[in-house]
């Protein structure tokens, strides 16, 4: 599907623009812009089993299509092909968003697949009971990746309380024949099927231990891999070295200064202002929607917390009655979220209009204003209340590290049915992992988020 997709949204565009349009040769054009587009995925190996659906993102795609156009340039002028400039690249354009739509859909097709447990990889853990237990329950906690633990081989006398089977178990240390370790692991792995062995690492799996398995495991064809029991850490902050024969993982410290934190700023600002401006009429007829529905003011303003925790003012077109906070302290035993927050599906406060402006999200315009004042950001963790911050521990105020944001990944993952720790964990993510690709993907998914309306309330 995907190499269909790719040939057509090259060749059909193509050819009909360059027909419309009077061009020369448009089917030798479109044949030669499709073997060049092909040859630019297969190069970045996006065919590759390992990488097909696994991703939605847009900037690979973008990054093809740029390799496409500046390739195609060369050609243009090696074979002397004389079609207008602008109308080729007209008809260039369609492939990057078939392209894009193809993996999207191929995305949710894997996801749904995987939600019953196809189209994975069988994986054989090996660990202290301990990290075992825990790799084991955070490649349970999602679906949205390709393994799933059929077995684990325990190292120690310790207990396995993630309930998958432990068929065998290995000495807690390095026994006197080296068969002792690796004969039983290709035996549990050839009874389980297994298609990839991971190991956790722990004081008991020494380097020449480990090393000992991997040639085991590799003489008979069985990839392994090691867990060194990282979270959250995004891939371009990782990089692998050798030193002295030590292999080395380095961890690049989360952006927090330089350029690109300085143009993340401007690209803020300068869309919020541009946001302001086409939108203005669309404020116009909120706000009145806002006062003929329920006496008040037209806005809320709200002190929130922002980066480093400095206060701000926020602001929101109102969607509740006008002593809603005086309310609130009658409505804490009824709260829908754990954690600090305060959320109800049916909250009694909200007014009519207020209903569809959160479904829609529409409530949360106003904030443009905060980002062309550098109070909050494009993208970013939700901005907490001062009542919320005064509960955080050492580890939620880390989420205080960025600028608060419009919209986050908890907007695109759900919003309030999101658990307080998911929330968290979303925002860690973001603070330490963001980048201005990862930024945009996010604004883009947003849009789909708000349509769609869960978890708005």
């Amino acid at each position: 599907m995907a190499l269909a997709t790719d040939i057509l949204g090259i060749v059909v565009p193509v050819c009909t623009v360059f027909a419309v349009t009077r061009q020369p040769h448009p089917v030798l054009a479109a044949l030669g812009a499709a073997a060049v587009w092909l040859g630019v995925r297969a190069s970045h190996r996006r065919y590759a089993v390992q990488a097909l659906g696994e991703s939605r993102g847009v900037l690979p795609v973008l990054h093809d299509w740029l390799t496409l156009l500046g390739l195609l340039a060369v050609a243009r002028i090696a074979v002397g092909e004389s079609s207008e400039p602008a109308v080729a690249l007209l008809a260039l354009s369609a492939a990057p968003l078939v392209t894009v739509v193809c993996r999207k859909a191929t995305h949710r097709h894997l996801t749904a697949l995987r939600r019953e447990a196809q189209s994975v990889h069988r994986v054989l853990v090996i660990g202290e009971p301990s990290a075992a237990d825990d790799v084991v329950e955070h490649l349970a906690g999602r679906t949205d990746h390709a393994y799933v633990v059929t077995g684990v081989i325990p190292v120690g006398s310790g207990q396995l309380t993630s309930g998958v089977p432990a068929l065998t178990r290995l000495a807690s240390a390095l026994p006197a024949t080296p068969d002792e370790d690796w004969v039983p692991v290709l035996d549990v792995a050839e009874q389980l099927g297994a298609e990839l062995v991971l190991v956790a690492a722990g004081p008991r799996l020494s380097g020449e231990r480990l090393r000992r398995l991997s040639w085991a495991l590799h003489d008979v064809g069985l990839p392994l891999a090691v867990s060194p029991g990282l979270t959250e850490v995004a891939l371009r902050r990782l990089r692998s070295v050798t030193v002295a024969g030590l292999s080395l993982l380095h961890i690049a410290p989360p952006t927090r200064r330089g350029a690109h934190v300085v143009l993340k700023s401007a690209l803020d600002r300068a869309g919020a202002a541009l946001g302001l401006l086409l939108l203005a009429p669309v404020y116009g007829l909120l706000a009145l929607a806002v006062r003929l529905d329920s006496p008040g003011p037209v806005l809320h303003k709200q002190t929130r917390i922002g980066q480093d925790g400095t206060p701000f003012t926020m602001w929101k077109f109102r969607t509740m009655v006008v002593d809603a906070e005086a309310r609130r302290a009658e409505l804490a035993a009824v709260n829908e979220q754990d954690g600090p927050l305060f959320k109800m599906r049916r909250d009694p406060r909200v007014t009519r209009t207020g209903r569809w402006l959160r479904r829609s999200s529409l409530d949360e315009l106003p904030q443009l204003v905060n980002v062309v004042r550098g109070e909050m950001s494009l993208v970013g963790p939700r901005p907490p209340l001062p009542d919320e911050v005064a509960q955080y521990d050492d580890v939620e105020l880390r989420r205080l590290t960025v600028k608060p944001g419009l919209t986050g990944l908890w907007q695109i993952s759900g919003r309030s049915d999101l658990s307080w720790d998911e929330t968290v964990a979303l925002d860690l993510r973001y603070a330490d992992n963001w980048s201005i690709g990862g930024d945009l993907d996010v604004i883009a998914r947003t849009f789909r988020a708000v349509v769609d309306g869960r978890g708005a309330y």
